[in-house]
């Protein structure tokens, strides 16, 4: 696929370093905040992972629960997650910008009007967390039918035959999470094994492009920039946290927490 996320690695290859992709939540703490976050940190990001708030996720670890709580607290609709995008692209259309989440949200509203509200406000691809390969083989024909990059996911347990088959029907990206663990958790492997189980999944297919997520710092990026790219979610959720109850002005604050993280990945 000829995507905005497929040519954002494309460029990041010819400049020698890793994609840098950063997950917040939509509506954390308000829309209008939420979107000026969007736009501070679009500045040194390259891909955009948002999430839509949930109330029982199955993946997420404590620092993402809580920036969905609040952004449940304050009324965030799946409506409202799609305004943000469409306010987001309509200035930033070459951005890509990436829907994670669940399934049971999309269920509810009903596949095809769910793939048009991504089509409609700007959304290049989606992460969906429990519809699992080869479950999702038909929804992720779907997306691909409406240039929506689906992102499958890989993990340290996926079998040999398995990941062969997930990475043959992949799309622009792939999803490699690092560890056994909800997000944020403590990194439980050393960056040199997860770097090992990396190079096997690339030497399936050299040509497909593959992200490492979970447990991502800046403590950690510089030793994983030889990927693809690589996911920092819980750290910014936390300084949302934290800027929050400072009074700080949280987007200014995370612009300048992903341009450093993006220094150490040059």
């Amino acid at each position: 696929m000829n995507s905005n996320i497929a040519r954002t690695f494309i460029n990041c290859k010819r400049e020698k370093r890793a994609a840098l992709l950063t997950y917040t939540v939509a509506g954390d703490n308000t829309k209008n905040n939420s979107l000026k976050i969007l736009n501070a940190i679009s500045k040194n990001a390259d891909i955009l992972e948002l999430g839509f708030p949930h109330n029982t996720p199955i993946a997420d670890g404590g620092q993402i629960q809580e920036s969905s709580h609040r952004a449940l607290k304050n009324g965030i609709k799946l409506k409202d997650v799609f305004q943000i995008v469409k306010k987001f692209k309509n200035s930033n259309p070459d951005k890509p910008l990436i829907l994670m989440g669940y399934f049971n949200l999309i269920y509810q509203s009903g596949e095809n009007i769910f793939l048009k509200n991504c089509k409609d406000s700007g959304v290049d691809g989606l992460i969906i967390v429990d519809l699992p390969y080869p479950e999702n083989k038909k929804f992720a024909t779907k997306c691909k039918k409406k240039s929506i990059d689906f992102i499958q996911l890989i993990s340290p347990t996926t079998s040999d035959d398995r990941m062969k088959k997930i990475i043959r029907d992949s799309h622009s990206m792939i999803y490699y999470i690092s560890m056994l663990s909800t997000t944020g958790g403590k990194l439980k492997v050393s960056p040199k094994k997860i770097l090992q189980n990396y190079n096997k999944i690339k030497s399936i297919n050299r040509s497909k492009n593959i992200v490492i997520g979970f447990g991502i710092t800046d403590k950690t990026v510089s030793a994983l920039k030889k990927a693809d790219g690589l996911v920092v979610g819980s750290q910014l959720c936390k300084t949302i946290t934290n800027s929050i109850k400072k009074r700080l002005n949280t987007a200014k604050v995370l612009n300048k927490m992903v341009y450093k993280l993006k220094k150490k990945i040059i």
